[in-house]
């Protein structure tokens, strides 16, 4: 059964039907404003989609446990009842790993795609399962802090607290079901025998100082992918689209113009 999405269009071509679309999908716990920095550019030369992984913000939750699978048809759905066909595709961690799975499952739909922090895998899927059931016991308030710690550098932190306590404000806001939910999904997660099979245009981008996505499940995913490209960006923790979006930009404008 797949989910409503909670989604908006941005930008100037919004409305006009032949723009190429660019979907953006967005890490556990957060919704498509973590990408505000970077949709006025975007939509400058695209149909902008952003959208709510189920259980986030205004998305459906069904009852039924979920996989990455799903969370991808729940995208194609969303995409099928706006009647857009083909797409461009930007994820970053969660979201990234969405972009994957899309790759995988609707290839003649996605037309290029940008994996930001992200991995084919999570790691051991333990971790996964407690944390779910940590915020379903305690609640968002249990690991808010702690994840966001890890989203920002701590120089980045103490230059711009209104940025972070924006982003530990939406992580607190999020639904504790939806986000150990997706936990879960993260859990039974894993695409790396799959990654030779990916064939359209890809751009891996990893920041050097992420702590919850090292640069080596970035490696990983470019190395495995035929012809993908890696670019890492200096001075950043793992939300690099916040605290480098002027420079992931460049590299996005570079990737998606290419024709």
């Amino acid at each position: 059964m797949t989910a409503v999405l909670d989604h908006r269009f941005d930008g100037p071509a919004s409305g006009a039907a032949d723009a190429p679309v660019l979907v953006l999908g967005s890490p556990l716990g957060a919704d498509g404003r973590v990408w505000d920095r970077l949709v006025p550019a975007l939509a400058a030369t695209h149909r902008v989609v952003r959208f709510a992984a189920r259980g986030h913000g205004q998305s459906e939750l069904p009852p039924e446990s979920p996989t990455m699978a799903d969370l991808a048809a729940d995208v194609l759905a969303m995409l099928d009842a706006d009647g857009i066909d083909q797409f461009a595709y930007a994820g970053i961690s969660l979201g990234g790993a969405l972009g994957l799975t899309l790759a995988l499952e609707a290839p003649e739909r996605v037309e290029r795609l940008v994996v930001c922090s992200s991995a084919a895998c999570f790691g051991d899927p333990q971790p996964w399962r407690e944390r779910a059931a940590l915020v379903r016991a305690d609640g968002m308030d249990a690991v808010a802090e702690t994840v966001v710690g890890r989203w920002y550098t701590p120089e980045y932190a103490e230059r711009e607290p209104d940025v972070v306590a924006a982003t530990l404000a939406m992580l607190r806001a999020a639904s504790p079901a939806g986000y150990a939910a997706c936990c879960e999904v993260i859990a039974e997660y894993d695409v790396r025998p799959r990654l030779g099979e990916i064939t359209m245009p890809t751009l891996v981008l990893a920041a050097d100082r992420d702590p919850s996505t090292p640069l080596p499940l970035a490696e990983e995913i470019a190395a495995r992918v035929p012809g993908a490209t890696l670019t890492v960006i200096d001075d950043a923790a793992h939300l690099v689209i916040v605290e480098q979006a002027e420079r992931v930009r460049t590299h996005l404008d570079g990737f998606l113009s290419i024709r």
